[in-house]
């Protein structure tokens, strides 16, 4: 698949900074609501800098694998929060790249809006690729919310700047939420429920799981 080439990698953080501000506004924040193909993506890190991205596309009703890749390399950027996205996209694009296969919905193990610029892992890659993108993180990052109801399906609403900016979702019964964020091309309803759907057994989205699994061991 093909991603476009909107900015050079930045190396300073102002650069950085303003390349997310720029995009920001290409975000939007409606779109299709079922979806064919299924991307996860995740990044695992070997000591400080060295990585390796994952990408595995399920087909969206069966949850069984249609395509998984890997890219290798290094962090790109230091660690900055808020910029942290800019350590890991080089690899990830890489890797999505490598697809045979266009999945028609990216699910990225970070955030989208909720993000201090309003412009997380999901929001670029979503704006790159032009694909509906959404992120699941496992802890809060931005914003507050109430904790939801203990049942399957709960959410609250994390709210940000007196805006919401995602929802804290519980996926399994009484086990910790996690955090849904838009990123691009997706209502927050829809990727609410794409995250339950998406979470049969388990407190992450399959994808991201699989994802996960192959970055730590891509051999």
């Amino acid at each position: 698949m093909h991603v476009k080439q909107l900015h050079p990698w930045p190396s300073s953080v102002a650069e950085a900074e303003s390349i997310q501000d720029r995009l920001r506004g290409e975000v939007e924040l409606t779109g299709p609501d079922t979806f064919a193909l299924v991307a996860g993506l995740d990044v695992h890190y070997h000591g400080d800098d060295e990585l390796t991205a994952a990408v595995v596309v399920l087909d969206a009703a069966t949850l069984e694998p249609v395509e998984e890749v890997v890219a290798h390399g290094e962090a790109a950027f230091p660690y900055v929060p808020g910029l942290f996205a800019f350590r890991e996209l080089p690899a990830l694009v890489a890797a999505l790249e490598r697809l045979t296969v266009t999945p028609d919905l990216l699910v990225c193990d970070g955030y989208g809006l909720a993000h201090p610029r309003g412009f997380g892992l999901a929001c670029h890659l979503g704006v790159l690729t032009g694909l509906p993108a959404l992120g699941v993180g496992k802890t809060p990052f931005v914003g507050t919310h109430e904790p939801p109801g203990p049942e399957r399906g709960a959410w609250t609403p994390i709210v940000h700047d007196g805006g919401t900016v995602g929802r804290a979702l519980r996926t399994q019964r009484e086990i910790k939420p996690v955090y849904v964020s838009q990123g691009h091309r997706i209502a927050l309803d829809v990727a609410t429920d794409q995250v339950l759907r998406l979470t049969p057994r388990y407190r992450l989205p399959e994808p991201v799981r699989r994802a996960d699994h192959l970055a730590r061991h891509p051999s």
